[in-house]
């Protein structure tokens, strides 16, 4: 079955530095696109970043765009989100999709000093 598990959030200083990875089983994940999303307390879920099968191209929101780098490995059937110059409106509970169905079960991101 389709397991996706986040990790590498944590507490973090405005202006910090941190890299979330998303491991995948269950499925061929070189043949699938990969999207962060998150979650925000008191917001609705929203998309963050998004990396074709081959690692070719990236889509990300205005928000983190600049600051925020989505890659994949996969051979080690990983995609990570490199999160650079946090700011507190960052804090999330951030989310790996294998769009449209699989989610994982998300990790907290807390950027305050």
């Amino acid at each position: 079955q389709v397991q996706l598990v986040e990790s590498g959030g944590g507490l973090v200083q405005p202006g910090g530095s941190l890299r979330l990875s998303c491991a995948a089983s269950g499925f061929t994940f070189s043949t699938y696109p990969m999207t962060w999303y998150r979650r925000a307390p008191g917001k609705e879920r929203e998309f963050v970043a998004h990396i074709t099968s081959t690692g070719g191209g990236t889509i990300y929101a205005d928000s983190v765009k600049g600051r925020f780098t989505i890659s994949r490995d996969n051979a080690k059937n990983t995609v990570y989100l490199q999160m650079n110059s946090l700011k507190p409106e960052d804090t999330a509970v951030y989310y790996c999709n294998r769009p449209p169905t699989y989610w994982g079960q998300g990790t907290q991101v807390t950027v305050s000093s």
